[in-house]
Formats: C-alpha cells, structure tokens, sequence
C-alpha cells in the first residue's frame, strides 16, 4: 500500500516515539535522548538509544534503529500497513482509504481461522475412534475433560491428510495451509500431507484468543522428535509466543508462574495454580519476557529439576531481570517437574514451594554455596570472591542486607565482605564502561553496512562526503536550495548513497519531514538500519553550510578522479581530518 507522505508525517508528529517505546522498553534521560536496555538482544548494558529530536532508534549494540513504525514492526511481528495502522490507532487517526492494500491483512486473517478450524478439529478427534491414543494418553496424565476443554487439547490423527481433507472441505486451498504450517509439501510428489500425525495437539493462543500456532507432543516414545511446533508464518514468530498467558494474564493476580513445558502450565491450573505458563519448547527469548513482564510485577521460575532445567533458569535470570520486574526462582529439588511434585505431593506442598521461592540473588548465592565446602577456610574464601561479584550487580540495600547475613552465617566481619565487593563493583563499572564504549564506537564509525553499499571500501573518501552530506540535509532541509545547483545525485560514487540522496532530496522538494521514518516504505530493515546510522553522524556535526559545501568539493573531486583504491583513512581519522579542514 502507498500511504501518503502526508499521513506518515502527520503520524509521526501526533505520536511521541518516547512515549511509544516507554511501554516496551525502561527508559532513563541520557542529555536530551534517552536509553534502556535493547528489546532486540541481550545485554547488560544499556546501548538502546532514542532520540526525540529526530523521532529515531538506536541500538549500538546490534544496530536496530528507525522510526516508531520500524520500532512497532520489530517488536510485534507486523508488517508495514500493520505497523501504520497500529501506529494510528495509538494516534487516534484513521487510516487512508484510497489505495489500501489489505491482501497482507487477509493472508493473516485466514491463517488465524485456518488455525481456529484446525483446534476445532483436533479437540473433536478426542472423542472419537480415531483419538483412543490420544484419549488414553491424557488420560494417564491425570488430565481432566475440564481442563482439556480449558486448554483447547486435541489429538492429530496418524493419518496423512485428515486436517487437509476437512480443511479444504471447509473452503481453505493447499496454499493457505502450507503457509500456515498446518500442512507440508512433498518434495517428490508435490502433494500436501499434515504437519501433525499421531500427536497431542497443545493450540498455542495470544492475548487477544487467536490459535496462532501449534505444538505437537508425540504419543509413541519411539517416535522423534519429541514435539513438532509450528515454523514461523505470518502469524507466529518462533520465539515470541507464550503457552497459556491468555488464560494466565485473567487469574486475578500480577503474579506469574512460569514452566518449562506445556504439560507442567497445564497441572499446575489443573492444582488450581491459574497463573501459570510456559515457553515453547525453546529458551526464553527477549520477547517471550516482555510479553510476560506486561501481564506480571513478579514472575516465577519453576524449570525442570534436572541439569537441563538448571541450566535454562541460569539463562533466563538475566533477561527477566532486564524486564524489571520482580523475579524469584521456585526450589524444585522435591521432584523431577512440577507435574510430579503436585502429583506426588499435593497443591499444599507445592504452595509452600511457591512462597518459599528465592529472589535471583538468593539463588545465585545458593549456587555458589553449593561448589564450595565452607567449613574450611579455603572454601569460605573462595565462596566470598563469588559472592562479592554477585552482590556487586545488587543496590545498596540488598548488598547490606546480604552481606550482614553472610557475614553472621560465616563468621566473617562484614567489613572485609564489604571490601570485597567494591573491589568488584569497581572491576564491574569498568568493564562495562569499557564495553559500552567500544560497543558504541564499532557501530557509529564502522563501515555503514558495506553489505547495503558494497561500493564503499572502493569509493571510501566520497562515501564518507556523500553520509556526512545526506546527515546534514537530513537535518538542516533548508541548505538545500542553497546548494542545489551545485551538485546532483549523479555525482554521488556509490548506489546506495545516491538512492538515498535522491529519495531525500523528493522529500525536500515536496515539503517533507526528512525524518527517518520517511525512508521506511521505500527501503528494507537493514537500509533504514544504515541511513539512521547516517543521520547520527549529525550529532557529531558542526551542521553548517560550509560543511555541505565542503562535502559536494570533495564528492565532484573523487568523481573526477575515478580512482577505486583511497580508502586508506578509517571513519574517525576521516571526521577529525574534515572536521580540521573545515575549521580552517
């Protein structure tokens, strides 16, 4: 769909990008922008970056930036048209009708009512001859026709093409179900064959109760692997999805609990724990903890009471903890799951469990009190270097708290822990303000995505005139008519730098904002990711007209030259040499 320039520009203006972000992501003033951690990677410090000025992202560590549509495809899965509309439905704006192209929109509306067809036809299968495994299988795990009904359970038939045949019985073609990952396509034969056979169906469901994906438990034990779960499609992205927050997110607490399987989420309701949820058979993922830390003040780790399950509650501390929220970890040592606990031991076992659940500093310290043999001096000293690094991480508060225990169970004096610990909280600032710097510096003065210019390592002077130029007019629109006659896009060394040049200068000349959410529809991620790059050069900037003309000097010299091989100057020697020139 081609939305007018207009419509962006006025969307963008009525939206605060801050405001937008804020709900997403923990933001703190930095000078006029602000930062947070990144909602794209894991890190620990922060390198997410906005910038209210010019209505722009950036992330220094892996390079995501744009604009708050660019932000809002990133982080709920939409495309373009989606992103707009969302956009202008937080606005209070109508979407243009001339023009509006739908066919993404309809492609996803009949993905999510082939998925809702497909639950509908999985649970049926239950009750009848063909769903006896699947019947005598959830049966055996305890599970009640209440609770299967809750969940929406089916079973898929060991049959190659039930769910096809009843689909395309009720209007769905082959294509719409291959690109719902409901069905498959053989290779050899070109003919379409179910996903799921002889499985029990867990339908995933989002918070707003649409069946988005599916994962499939086998029967069999023989059969791999274990579960199949649906691909990504326009619907679902791998990663994103949490199993049973539609039901969790209404249990009337801000409290979750979060399981390392379908089957532990659904016991722990079956017990009456109503809050509980779990991940799809992956790590936890970035957005799995957003999705979570929207709905919950706290959030409960109950994984799995094996290495494996150890392991991953190691790997998701951290990036709960980015999330802000309050976050415990439940001592599963009574059992292998929860599953079996509550099975074995009761609802009131198991919420004593719960209430008894350590915050993530005290179960790291309970980790590290493990490795050692503390009734030795050697174990005690060992034990307490740990601990200092781990309590370096915490506020003052928890560090008294912790260290006036510790000291108390170790006969220790809580002065030397104290010591300790800033020694690390020392070594701790440092490192991650050296990381953070260097992170910083390897984005703003790397090669500009050489992969979206290729050109740039032969043509290295010009580019850096042609980005310094583009991030000038960028933000200083009203130098153009004053250096217009002086150069065209044709001048410009590299393809990429004169597509965007040329698609600036049409934003000028129709009386555009030059704001970098006016390049979104005409360029792909990785091109907007480079052209904020660009345009945060101007920060850096003097921002006159002598720069620009300075740049079209040494754009038309490189062009008369013709010469490939002058890119001996790395970015930062090039901004200090023309920053000195244009001093003088």
């Amino acid at each position: 769909m081609a939305i007018p320039r207009q419509f962006i520009e006025e969307l963008h203006e009525k939206l605060d990008i801050e405001d937008v972000i804020s709900s997403y992501v923990t933001l703190k003033r930095a000078g006029r922008n602000v930062k947070g951690l990144c909602p794209f990677h894991n890190e620990k410090t922060p390198s997410f970056t906005v910038y209210p000025d010019t209505r722009s992202f950036y992330c220094f560590g892996c390079g995501a930036s744009g604009d708050v549509i660019s932000f809002l495809m990133r982080m709920d899965n939409l495309d373009y048209v989606e992103a707009v509309k969302q956009a202008a439905d937080m606005a209070g704006m109508a979407m243009p009708e001339d023009g509006y192209d739908d066919s993404m929109a309809k492609r996803r509306l009949r993905i999510l009512s082939a998925n809702r067809e497909a639950a509908k036809f999985y649970n049926s299968m239950l009750y009848v001859e063909k769903g006896k495994k699947g019947r005598e299988y959830l049966g055996n795990r305890g599970l009640s026709k209440e609770i299967i009904t809750k969940f929406g359970l089916g079973y898929a038939p060991d049959e190659w093409q039930a769910l096809c045949d009843h689909l395309k019985s009720l209007g769905y073609n082959e294509q719409e179900l291959v690109t719902a990952n409901l069905a498959r396509r053989s290779q050899k034969t070109g003919r379409v064959y179910d996903n799921f056979r002889n499985r029990i169906m867990f339908p995933i469901i989002d918070v707003r109760g649409n069946v988005i994906a599916f994962s499939g438990r086998r029967v069999n034990d023989e059969d791999n692997p274990k579960y199949v779960n649906t691909s990504d499609t326009l619907v679902f992205k791998k990663g994103d999805g949490v199993f049973g927050l539609n039901l969790a997110k209404n249990s009337g607490t801000k409290q979750l609990i979060l399981a390392e399987g379908q089957m532990d989420a659904i016991a722990m309701h079956e017990f009456g724990f109503n809050n509980a949820v779990a991940t799809l058979g992956t790590a936890l993922t970035k957005e799995q903890a957003r999705l979570l830390a929207s709905y919950a003040d706290e959030i409960l780790i109950c994984y799995d009471n094996d290495e494996a399950g150890k392991k991953a509650t190691e790997r998701a501390l951290p990036i709960l903890r980015e999330t802000g929220r309050k976050i415990k970890v439940v001592n599963m040592s009574s059992g292998k799951d929860a599953d079996e606990i509550l099975r074995t031991y009761g609802k009131e076992r198991f919420n004593d469990l719960i209430n008894a659940s350590a915050n993530e500093t005290e179960y790291k310290l309970s980790k590290k009190m493990e490795k050692y043999n503390l009734l030795t001096d050697d174990g005690k000293l060992k034990f307490l270097m740990e601990a200092a690094e781990i309590l370096a991480e915490c506020s003052p508060v928890e560090r008294d708290i912790y260290t006036s225990r510790l000291s108390e169970e170790l006969k220790v004096k809580k002065e030397s822990i104290e010591t300790q610990i800033k020694i690390a909280a020392s070594k701790l600032h440092k490192k991650q303000k050296a990381e953070q710097t260097k992170s910083e510096s390897k984005q703003m003065f790397n090669s500009f995505d050489d992969k979206n210019n290729p050109e740039r390592k032969k043509n290295i002077r010009a580019a850096k005139a042609e980005e310094i130029l583009i991030a000038s007019l960028m933000r200083n629109p009203d130098y153009y008519k004053k250096v217009k006659d002086s150069f065209t896009p044709d001048d410009f060394a590299t393809d990429f730098n004169r597509r965007v040049i040329k698609h600036l200068i049409s934003l000028i000349e129709g009386g555009n904002s030059t704001d970098v959410g006016m390049f979104v529809p005409d360029f792909d991620s990785d091109e907007i990711s480079t052209i904020t790059k660009i345009s945060l050069l101007a920060e850096n900037l003097a921002n006159t007209l002598k720069e620009c003309t300075d740049c079209i000097e040494t754009i038309k010299k490189e062009k008369s030259k013709n010469i490939g091989d002058v890119g001996k100057m790395s970015d930062e020697e090039f901004l200090i040499a023309f920053n000195k020139k244009r001093n003088e």
